[in-house]
């Protein structure tokens, strides 16, 4: 006969506190909160949670959760944590603090990546612990404690291609793991596939589906990302899927408007690209700037926004006053709506160095996707490991790169053409690379020329910009972060830009031609009435996150002054 099916065991939330009433606490509030979905493990000093971890992965448990105390003899709870990681590196690791040791916390960011702190006491728990616990657990569980995620990408270091896919993963926060085609493994897969070298790159999903060569697209379809859109007339669409973007498609959706918004690549912008943002309001610990917006992008969602990824706006029409603008598509298709905000961001700025560009005379000498990158992503980190690593640019997204990356290469150098950062990056951010050991920065210094080998980047020659002498260093990977240009070739015959190409809108039409109306433009209202802009694309704009998280929901409040117009 046979008995019942064993029935899964629920992953481990643990605490870890010295003191046995707030021990007991914890536990209690926890287990009020989690019980029925989660097991609560608490432990009263370091020692015996490590001894208790170690037992838990002996009988094949895992933990979801750790929560410590920050004081405790023996072991401090930034100690715990640290050893913890060793043992269950993906669960999530909270800090509890009382208010004088909140120095503490911010230091244990970088020594133990902290998800979060928490102040002692946290009375009520349903407003100050259940939802930090709510949303680590779901942080969590879209990554599991799988050592080895799934889905399998095989490609070629040197391959821009190979890079780009592992960037569209990792930007949706998708697991993967990543594999060379000249590795054992990553030929024992393609072997499995029947295929080989020249197919690549190849990306397996976690269901056995095998992609060669995947678009975009396809990607998202793998994913389950909308492509296409469900409606031919939209009350607003808003193209782009930047923070102001994904902020304009939030709020148009929560407030009743059908809305759909349009993205070329994956929502994110400049923004989803960052290893990590420290100075955004609410987010104490940091985000890193894929978690961000892909939690904005579910919000929208969730709304009843349409998010529509791997489709690139190329025409608008504006028509008549009063009347629905058009947007065509590269493959021709249009949509209508009775307004459109305009989000599409910048792109990087490209280093005019060869090697550094597409140059049409003389297309094979250009490294980028080959140890040339406009950008980071979180994925970069891994990838560098035990490399000399080269950021050029001085600003805040060369500093989070410069940071984030510190982490596994053997050296970060960043290279900055001014006599110092003050001008450009934030104080908190020079202060943690000042002190990071890994991290050197050589001002005054610029990229003059590269040198390859077999199609990738091989070293760079530098220039000291006050006395002229150059040097040569090898160097496998060098990221760019010098500055932007905004995405605005395919509006510059619809809509008014400045001497730069960013959009003008509001008050800065004032002395532009092309005005049709009787009343002034509204603030972020474009020389096209009922077309918006919002965040980095717009002239003189602030270029931060929460001001394009600002402008976006501004945007809309303005929107349904147009439309209470028309």
């Amino acid at each position: 006969m046979t008995g019942p099916a064993p029935q899964p065991r629920k992953p481990v939330i643990l605490t870890v506190d010295d003191d046995p009433a707030v021990s007991r606490a914890v536990a209690r509030d926890l287990r009020r909160h989690y019980g029925e979905r989660y097991r609560i493990v608490r432990a009263e000093s370091g020692l015996d949670a490590l001894e208790t971890i170690n037992e838990l992965k002996l009988r094949g448990e895992t933990v979801a959760v750790f929560v410590a105390d920050y004081r405790m003899p023996q072991m401090s709870g930034i100690q715990f944590l640290e050893e913890a990681m060793d043992v269950y590196p993906m669960a999530r690791r909270v800090l509890l603090t009382a208010y004088a040791d909140t120095h503490a916390a911010i230091d244990a960011i970088n020594v133990v990546d902290l998800d979060h702190y928490l102040l002692k006491p946290w009375d009520p728990p349903e407003e100050k612990l259940y939802p930090v616990i709510d949303a680590l657990l779901e942080a969590w569980h879209a990554t599991g404690d799988r050592a080895i995620p799934h889905t399998k990408v095989i490609g070629h270091r040197w391959s821009e291609r190979s890079w780009e896919v592992r960037q569209f993963l990792a930007r949706n926060l998708h697991s993967f793991r990543a594999f060379n085609a000249d590795e054992p493994k990553g030929k024992q897969l393609l072997d499995a596939g029947g295929l080989d070298e020249f197919q690549l790159p190849v990306v397996i999903s976690e269901q056995g589906q095998i992609l060669v060569d995947p678009t975009d697209a396809e990607l998202a379809a793998m994913l389950g990302l909308s492509t296409s859109p469900s409606l031919e007339m939209y009350d607003l669409a808003v193209i782009g899927g930047g923070p102001a973007g994904l902020a304009a498609a939030v709020y148009g959706a929560s407030e009743g408007l059908k809305t759909v918004l349009i993205e070329e690549t994956t929502t994110g912008g400049q923004a989803g690209r960052s290893s990590r943002i420290e100075n955004y309001l609410g987010f104490p610990t940091g985000v890193s700037g894929a978690e961000l917006t892909t939690s904005a992008r579910r919000q929208a969602e969730r709304f009843g926004a349409e998010v529509i990824t791997t489709r690139k706006a190329i025409k608008l029409s504006a028509g008549e006053a009063g009347t629905a603008r058009t947007i065509e598509f590269e493959d021709g298709s249009t949509i209508a709506a009775r307004a459109v905000i305009l989000a599409t961001g910048v792109a990087y700025r490209q280093l005019q160095v060869t090697g550094c560009w597409d140059n049409p005379d003389d297309p094979a000498c250009n490294y980028v996707g080959r140890g040339v990158y406009y950008g980071a992503s979180v994925s970069d980190a891994s990838e560098c490991r035990g490399e000399d690593v080269y950021i050029v640019g001085g600003a805040n997204s060369a500093g989070q790169a410069a940071m984030y990356m510190s982490r596994e290469a053997r050296s970060v150098t960043m290279l900055v053409r001014g006599p110092s950062l003050e001008a450009s990056m934030s104080h908190y951010l020079i202060q943690q690379i000042e002190k990071n050991p890994t991290i050197s920065v050589r001002k005054c210094t610029e990229v003059v020329d590269t040198l390859g080998a077999d199609d990738h980047l091989t070293g760079l020659i530098l220039e000291n910009r006050q006395t002229g002498q150059r040097e040569t260093v090898e160097a496998s990977r060098m990221c760019c972060f010098i500055g932007a240009e905004p995405r605005t070739d395919w509006l510059k015959e619809v809509v008014a830009v400045d001497d730069h190409g960013f959009v003008l809108a509001g008050p800065d039409l004032l002395n532009v031609a092309g005005w049709t109306l009787d009343r002034p433009p509204h603030h972020l209202e474009t020389s096209v009435p009922g077309v918006f802009v919002a965040g980095d694309v717009r002239s003189e704009s602030a270029k931060r996150v929460a001001a394009a998280v600002g402008e976006g929901s501004m945007a809309v409040m303005l929107v349904h002054r147009y439309l209470a117009e028309a």
